[in-house]
């Protein structure tokens, strides 16, 4: 692809560095750009700069936020006494837009994948087991993909809390196994998350 403009072949580059954005999309969205007043061009690059810059994690679920800690956690309203558990922040934004779950979540961060080098250093399960054993955690949500490695991660994860007093449940099997939560359409979420099961109905703890 040649250019006429350094600038020009400079945008489509660093645009063409977003995930699934060739060369032609990324000309594509940069000549858009020209077409647009500079005000509308500069307050878009400005909301990029801002967000890298100035998002948080929330100290207490891990998910986004723009201070210490996020607007859901922050929320009074919410039941505090139920945790979702979710892979990342992308199924957190999947979750609350079906609008059926006014719980609190806990972002693990991924799931365990040994092949990947995944671990539970590497996941934020230990503050999960923190927040069960310190706050008034009633009951855990697990709602990882079912893959095969979302299943080993709620494995692991209901060995570690089988001595604390609280309720495990699993979202229903709405979601197709090897299936990413985050895909699977509103309708078919809200009713795993309303139709969640008992751990015990899924996987034996005391077998693992």
């Amino acid at each position: 692809m040649i250019f006429s403009s350094k600038l020009i072949e400079d945008a489509v580059q660093e645009f063409s560095k977003l995930p699934g954005i060739g060369k032609k999309t990324a000309l594509r969205m940069v000549l858009q750009l020209l077409k647009m007043e500079k005000q509308s061009v500069d307050g878009f690059t400005n909301a990029l700069s801002r967000m890298r810059h100035e998002v948080q994690f929330c100290t207490s679920c891990h998910n986004v936020s723009d201070g210490p800690i996020c607007a859901i956690c922050d929320n009074r309203s919410r039941n505090h006494s139920q945790v979702c558990v979710v892979e990342n922040i992308r199924d957190v934004i999947a979750i609350e837009s079906t609008q059926q779950y006014n719980g609190l979540y806990h972002v693990l961060g991924g799931i365990l994948s040994p092949l990947d080098g995944i671990g539970p250093e590497q996941l934020y399960i230990s503050t999960l087991q923190t927040r069960v054993q310190e706050k008034e955690v009633e009951e855990l949500i697990m709602a990882l993909s079912p893959t095969i490695e979302g299943d080993t991660t709620v494995y692991y994860i209901a060995r570690q809390l089988k001595d604390l007093p609280v309720r495990i449940t699993t979202i229903a099997r709405g979601i197709a196994f090897g299936g990413e939560l985050e895909y699977a359409d509103e309708m078919t979420l809200a009713r795993s998350i309303a139709k969640r099961l008992p751990i015990e109905n899924y996987v034996s703890v005391k077998s693992i």
